[in-house]
């Protein structure tokens, strides 16, 4: 009993000069504020669940382009599976073209100065029917309500769970816009118009267990979210336009002479570009084409995806080359442009570039799943679909090379993996501008140069006061911003994550296994982060709590160094302070006085306790120099403090 009351006595002491003498800690950074418990659907490792669902939407479609009046008219049947575990009492489809109505809240909210997301005002869907087959009980006329660029159908009966089967007909037809807040739109060029057509169909949209359904309206700067099917679709069109679109022409002998075909073989076994279409092909195309009057209509086919866009013009000159792939498999790289754009230095060069791209993306991270990848010369600045890429007509040289690249990328993410763009941008633009720096390396023995290795020369906008995060929305982020939050200051934190944190062999590896296991799916943030996590076998949550959900910075600084010379050590001791909220390992080069360098990388724990970290580095020699990160990759605000010079 005496020593217990003793032990007592001591540790009542101790208790109040603990709760007195707390230090500041970073536990809060190093724990997740995104969810990490599993669910059926979604796991804590980050990969889906063992009764993750998805549902699915095929499409088949016929539509006919008038050149007269510049409008498209159509008709979509979808045939959409709930396989979610809830019934549905009712369907919401997203009517995109109904951004360029006159009273469209996409409309409202474009700024005064104008800027890229800016569109028409006389257009929008014309709906001419709605009808339904609910279980394949027989079609009826649909009961809908049309809200900006969305159309609910609220149905008889709910559509059953666990494969219910809806199948949805719309008759619609739109003006096309000159301009289509450059997703889409048309060019007028010397040897005719150029359509660059996207968001041309009404679309599912996506209903998912995160939050039920995603039917946030269209407003410019929010991309897309889609579910993925197969698409069958027919482009009827004047007799001498060229079609390119997503997917697999599926009647080339009956829209192009037999020449052509041959062409379009040879271009599939050569891995140098085959010209298809010259100057004096569109000069004289009744020469060239199979139908001398009238229409011509052109039938594709793409599977499992989760979008398809086309081109069309009578201006257009055509090349083509094989796509060689990891797995044996060839695709076909094609490009198509007007004139005004030709030459070696512009879209000469542009099919060289969409093989390169998608040759090192599908060598590195997936393969590509699609047969064609081409890309399209137009009024669109650059935009992307699933196999087809739409880039400036006026792009040349290294300008070329980085919008293909980038749009091509986008094929990664976000076609096959499905993420919601409308609300994380950074999950595709972020990731494919991060990729693009090592694609970019790798074109042509390094003939463009890439920036996104010298993240310091950013610091201008990571001290802009009028800075937003990464996890701001697309359609709240002030438009100077959106360059910044969705492309590169996420791409600028992989590329710290790949170089800095983990390494190219663990992060490599952890990245592959994101993309395998949610190809084809919708991963949210967290399951990002979880994913990567498991994968590298790190706690990153420092990082992500820092990087993605804040706005802070990173200020890595050297407060002091003393030398110790005693019978027990020689060296030096070295205080470190992180000044900001970012965290990050600190690499440190130190440099003696017979200049033998050395390299030592300090954990991110060491900011586990506080924002002060010393320790002792032995050495037989004299110290001359320190420097925090030597390679100057890290976007550290005050780069006067990382080094330290002896007297």
């Amino acid at each position: 009993m005496k020593k217990t009351s003793t032990f007592l006595v001591l540790l009542l002491g101790f208790i109040p000069w603990v709760a007195l003498a707390q230090l500041p800690n970073n536990q809060s950074l190093f724990e997740p504020n995104y969810p990490r418990l599993s669910t059926p659907y979604r796991s804590a490792l980050g990969v889906p669940g063992e009764t993750y669902w998805q549902n699915r939407a095929d499409y088949v479609i016929q539509a006919q382009l008038d050149e007269q009046s510049h409008s498209l008219s159509g008709s979509v049947v979808i045939s959409y599976t709930n396989n979610s575990p809830m019934d549905l009492p009712f369907v919401w489809v997203q009517m995109d073209q109904n951004r360029y109505k006159v009273d469209a809240r996409g409309a409202w909210l474009t700024s005064n100065e104008g800027g890229r997301y800016v569109g028409a005002t006389d257009g929008g869907y014309e709906v001419k029917a709605v009808k339904i087959n609910l279980q394949g009980q027989g079609w009826v006329d649909a009961k809908y309500v049309i809200e900006d660029t969305r159309m609910q159908l609220q149905l008889p009966s709910n559509l059953a769970a666990k494969g219910g089967q809806l199948q949805i007909q719309i008759d619609y037809g739109f003006k096309i816009p000159q301009y289509g807040s450059d997703r889409m739109g048309r060019l007028s060029t010397k040897n005719g118009w150029v359509y660059s057509m996207a968001q041309w169909y009404p679309r599912v949209a996506v209903f998912d267990d995160v939050k039920g359904w995603n039917n946030e309206p269209y407003l410019g700067a929010g991309e897309f979210y889609c579910e993925y099917g197969d698409f069958e679709y027919q482009i009827t069109v004047p007799y001498d336009h060229i079609v390119v679109a997503s997917g697999e022409l599926q009647n080339p002998q009956e829209v192009l002479t037999s020449e052509h075909v041959d062409l379009l073989e040879k271009a599939k076994n050569s891995d140098k570009t085959v010209v298809l279409v010259d100057k004096n092909s569109v000069a004289n195309a009744k020469q060239t084409r199979p139908t001398q009057s009238g229409t011509q209509t052109w039938r594709f086919k793409m599977q499992n995806t989760r979008d398809v866009a086309f081109a069309s013009s009578k201006a257009f000159l055509w090349d083509a080359a094989a796509i060689n792939l990891p797995s044996g498999r060839k695709a076909l790289a094609m490009s198509v442009y007007p004139i005004e754009s030709s030459g070696d230095k512009a879209w000469g060069r542009s099919t060289e570039y969409t093989k390169a791209a998608i040759e090192h993306y599908s060598a590195t991270w997936f393969e590509y799943p699609y047969a064609v990848a081409a890309n399209v010369a137009c009024e669109v600045g650059g935009m992307e679909y699933p196999g087809v890429s739409f880039c400036s007509w006026q792009s040349t040289g290294e300008g070329l090379w980085g919008v293909t690249d980038h749009e091509f990328g986008h094929n990664w993410f976000p076609m096959i993996v499905g993420s919601n763009e409308r609300l994380y941008p950074w999950m595709d633009e972020g990731f494919n501008t991060f990729i693009n720096h090592y694609s970019t390396l790798n074109f042509n023995k390094g003939e463009y140069k890439s920036y996104l290795a010298s993240a310091r020369l950013f610091t201008f906008y990571l001290t802009n006061p009028n800075r937003e995060g990464i996890h701001t929305y697309p359609d709240v982020v002030q438009q100077d911003n959106l360059g910044w939050t969705a492309y590169f200051k996420p791409a600028i934190g992989l590329f710290m994550l790949r170089e800095v944190v983990l390494g190219a062999e663990r992060f490599d590896f952890a990245f592959r296994h994101y993309i395998k296991n949610w190809a084809y799916k919708h991963p949210t943030p967290a399951d990002f982060f979880n994913c990567m996590e498991n994968a590298a076998g790190e706690n990153l949550s420092w990082f992500w709590n820092s990087w993605f959900y804040s706005n802070a910075n990173l200020d890595q600084a050297i407060v002091s160094v003393d030398a110790v010379n005693t019978q027990e050590k020689k060296g030096i001791t070295v205080t470190l302070k992180n000044n900001q909220p970012v965290i990050m390992p600190v690499v440190l080069e130190i440099i003696d006085t017979k200049n033998n360098k050395n390299r030592i990388k300090l954990p991110a724990e060491i900011w586990q306790k506080g924002d002060v970290f010393t320790f002792f580095y032995s050495s037989n020699e004299a110290i001359k120099s320190l420097k925090i990160d030597p390679d100057n990759i890290l976007p550290d605000i005050d780069a006067g403090n990382n080094v330290w010079n002896a007297k």
